[in-house]
């Protein structure tokens, strides 16, 4: 039993000194590494058709029909649709089973940028975790009076969480502009006449350009924001009840 309550007495004072190398050096350090992040030139674009991507992919040339026997088959196939029959070969759009053009490529310009930001949503992400694991196993016992220190602790556990949250929804905002992007190619291979669907291709683009930015600094803030609240607040963290207080129980 000793041997489990060391190890355990063990990680305890692990997550401590991690968690406070983390408030004290490497918030510092990384608020400082994004705010160099977004003074680049790949977050500092001026004309936003700079991250535009064209899709390669042509427009069909239109058929035509030369007898009144391609015209039959064609009013047959919308028969066999009125009827219920499925026909793979009339969709409404063009039929293309494989691409001329190979695969449709993402925007690179976008992919590239979108790599370089996830590691720091995780790192984040991670980070938090851990000082949220310290200040919640600083909380003393529970007890009558005497509390404004477990509050203190208490708002900060519940700032290090929403910042877990608000984190987490970069991940999930990045995951939806795939989605949507791929949809919109499909009905680009569908539909390759309409124009429409390639500008809001361009415009989910550029709106996704300005949201990584946006992430980028919100990151940097989050930061700022955690290494100052913790820092103003550090002697009531680690003792949120003064020795006087405690020997009146």
């Amino acid at each position: 039993m000793k041997t489990l309550w060391s190890q355990v007495e063990t990680f305890r004072e692990q997550i401590s000194s991690e968690a406070e190398h983390l408030v004290a050096s490497f918030f510092p350090k990384k608020l400082l590494e994004l705010d160099q992040f977004l003074k680049e030139p790949i977050l500092n674009v001026t004309d936003l058709k700079d991250i535009h991507s064209e899709i390669k992919f042509k427009v069909p040339e239109p058929i035509l029909f030369t007898n009144s026997h391609d015209v039959g088959d064609m009013n047959t196939k919308k028969r066999k649709l009125e009827d219920g029959v499925t026909d793979e070969s009339w969709q409404g759009g063009t039929t293309n089973l494989v691409v001329p053009e190979g695969m449709l490529k993402c925007n690179t310009k976008l992919v590239d940028l979108i790599e370089r930001v996830k590691p720091e949503i995780r790192t984040l992400i991670e980070k938090c975790n851990t000082v949220k694991m310290w200040v919640q196993l600083l909380i003393p016992r529970i007890e009558d009076g005497n509390n404004f220190g477990v509050s203190i602790q208490e708002e900060t556990v519940a700032e290090l969480r929403t910042v877990e949250s608000e984190a987490a929804s970069y991940l999930d905002q990045i995951s939806r502009y795939y989605i949507t992007r791929a949809k919109l190619v499909s009905k680009i291979v569908k539909y390759p006449h309409v124009e429409d669907y390639r500008r809001t291709i361009t415009e989910i683009d550029e709106k996704e350009y300005i949201s990584l930015k946006i992430i980028v600094s919100e990151l940097r803030n989050q930061y700022v924001i955690l290494h100052d609240m913790i820092l103003k607040n550090i002697e009531k963290i680690k003792k949120p009840r003064n020795s006087n207080a405690e020997a009146l129980y």
